[in-house]
């Protein structure tokens, strides 16, 4: 501010004069120049603590009126937006009398209570471990920084562009100040990190332990230049064995922050998770792995309403994700972790599903349960598209699509879309391993029933039927065409308000006259020569026709014992078990599909 700028003559600090008060600091606020004018004389005179007494006196004497002036005036200054006042306001002298004030907003049938929360906080605020007095001073002024800025910033909607830019940009100065002194304290991470690992560490201490360390890495990754080196420290305390045992915990709360700690780190660092889940792979006597207890609380959420399972699984998305490897790690390091996804993994992610379907029915269709599943096909439908070559190999051998289409006939039309969808990414691939699943095993039937039970209702289940055989249409995929005309026909044509049935019939009949004059227009075999099929499906064919990655690592990983033992698979292998007439035509044994498809126990998180 201008030292040529005059002081302001302020009112005496009396109650009687709270009015006058106000409406000063009203008119001050309306020009750059009186805002600057007020904070100059507020500061140099030492008015505020003066004027934060006389809430004392108001709320000792309930003078209501004095109480609503007085949330006027502090509202006020806080909206001069200016530096210098800050440090005033914000001292251990003022806060909780500003908080006060701010209690009495005249709009409010009740008075809120901001001190009672202040106060709770700065007790807890002791479990931080720095004995550095000027940053815990600072740690406690950023704080209720933010916590003032939040609620003084509720209704200012009406407000011009840039409200409250000072206070914003007092706040990140404070916050990098603190990161600044703290990242390069490396005891104050050691004893951070004791605590967090300690069993001995009180509940109430852990969760906010775990809250404020949250709230670090938010600052933190917020500040690009530092997040190299704030990763780089934390790596040598072990953060991610850390966060794997806080996860794993039965503590809502913390296994809630501790989820999005793991998210900061997934999004912005995914190598050094992926590294580290490459390293558990190795490790098969560890059945707590990382991927396994995210899979677990995606899969065990109390309440999905909450919105903790849709981070949880953008986590596990990331993780997965083929992609998100390449850079950093070999193709056949790769495989061989998406082998482990395979053998260890996903069995725990479908458990749900497979204990609550069967292949003709749905056992439970309450909501809780609807929101789960819809998760969990939503991450099997990503696998589809990004693991083509191992999620075919699972979805055949598991008789997956079969038991996932029986959620067509959930209530919940959210799930039913999802089943769909999970299809829809099958038959988007264009792939013919896939196509002769779904035909030998008759899959269309139930979305043809669901079709036929929706009616003439126009609704968004009914659209993503109709788009699904109108997809099939357009891309002229024939296998189809032809497996749905010849069986569904008569079911399908009474559906005369779109157009899709009469054009795949169209398709059909097109394609049935093309091959009839081809074979009038090819010479007689000769004798004694007869062609047939094998029906096998060659992985250099079939196999690596899913990501790039899989592309270039399937054909030369001699270590993927699951996957690629051998060269050439026969098709009655992986679509076991799809139904009695297909086991007798193909010879299918299924002596472990039973007890492969029997959810895994769990017991560390049912509890």
């Amino acid at each position: 501010m201008s030292a040529s700028i005059p002081l302001m003559d302020l009112p005496s600090c009396e109650v009687h004069r709270l009015g006058e008060i106000a409406d000063l600091v009203s008119s001050a606020g309306r020009s750059r120049v009186g805002k600057e004018k007020l904070a100059l004389a507020l500061k140099k005179e030492g008015y505020i603590p003066k004027l934060l007494q006389l809430f004392q006196v108001c709320e000792n004497l309930k003078d209501t009126e004095g109480l609503h002036l007085l949330f006027d005036i502090v509202r006020g200054i806080l909206y001069l937006d200016e530096d210098v006042l800050f440090e005033v306001m914000f001292s251990d002298e003022c806060i909780l009398n500003v908080a006060g004030c701010l209690e009495y907003d005249p709009s409010l049938a009740q008075p809120e209570s901001l001190r009672e929360f202040l106060m709770k906080t700065a007790k807890l605020q002791e479990v931080i471990p720095t004995r550095d007095p000027e940053i815990r001073h600072k740690i406690r002024q950023t704080f209720r920084a933010q916590y003032i800025h939040a609620i003084i910033s509720q209704n200012s909607s009406d407000l011009e562009e840039g409200f409250l830019s000072t206070l914003t940009a007092f706040i990140r100065r404070s916050e990098e100040e603190i990161l600044r002194v703290l990242q390069k304290d490396e005891i104050f991470f050691s004893e951070i990190f004791a605590k967090l690992n300690d069993e001995a560490t009180a509940d109430e201490q852990l969760r906010e332990l775990v809250k404020f360390f949250r709230e670090f890495f938010a600052f933190s990754y917020a500040l690009p230049t530092n997040r190299g080196e704030f990763l780089s420290t934390l790596a040598k305390f072990e953060i991610l064995p850390t966060l794997e045992r806080l996860m794993g915990m039965n503590d809502l709360q913390v296994r809630s922050v501790a989820a999005d700690i793991l998210s900061y780190v997934g999004y912005f660092n995914p190598f050094t998770v992926h590294d580290f889940v490459l390293q558990e792979a190795h490790q098969s006597d560890n059945n707590n792995q990382l991927l396994i207890v995210i899979i677990e609380q995606l899969i065990n959420n109390s309440d999905p309403a909450l919105g903790g399972d849709n981070q949880l699984k953008k986590i596990l998305l990331i993780l997965i994700d083929p992609e998100n490897m390449r850079e950093r790690v070999s193709n056949l390091e790769i495989f061989e972790f998406l082998d482990f996804f395979y053998d260890r993994c996903i069995h725990v992610l479908t458990a749900p599903l497979l204990a609550d379907t069967s292949e003709k029915s749905y056992d439970k269709d309450d909501y809780q349960t609807a929101e789960i599943l819809a998760l969990v096909l939503e991450v099997l439908s990503f696998c589809v598209r990004q693991h083509r070559y191992h999620m075919k190999k699972y979805v055949t051998s598991k008789d997956l699509l079969r038991r996932i289409l029986v959620l067509l006939k959930s209530k919940h039309k959210f799930l039913a879309l999802s089943a769909l969808r999970f299809m829809r990414r099958m038959i988007d691939l264009k792939d013919d391993l896939y196509n002769r699943y779904i035909i030998l095993g008759n899959l269309f039937e139930p979305v043809v029933n669901a079709l036929l039970d929706n009616g003439t209702r126009y609704n968004l289940l009914n659209s993503a039927l109709l788009e699904l055989f109108e997809f099939i249409r357009v891309e002229d995929i024939q296998s189809l065409i032809e497996h749905i005309v010849e069986n569904f026909s008569d079911k399908l044509d009474s559906i005369q308000y779109v157009r899709t049935f009469q054009g795949l019939k169209a398709k059909y009949e097109q394609e049935k006259n093309c091959q009839s004059q081809t074979l009038n227009s090819v010479p007689s075999m000769l004798p004694g020569k007869t062609f047939v099929r094998d029906e096998t499906v060659s992985e250099a064919d079939e196999g690596p026709r899913g990501s790039k990655v899989e592309e270039e690592a399937a054909p030369t990983s001699p270590q993927s014992s699951n996957v690629s033992n051998a060269t050439s698979t026969p098709l009655t292998t992986v679509m076991s078990p799809v139904k009695k007439c297909i086991f007798e035509i193909f010879n299918f044994t299924d002596e472990d599909e039973e007890e492969e498809a029997r959810p895994r126990k769990r017991t560390r998180l049912d509890s």
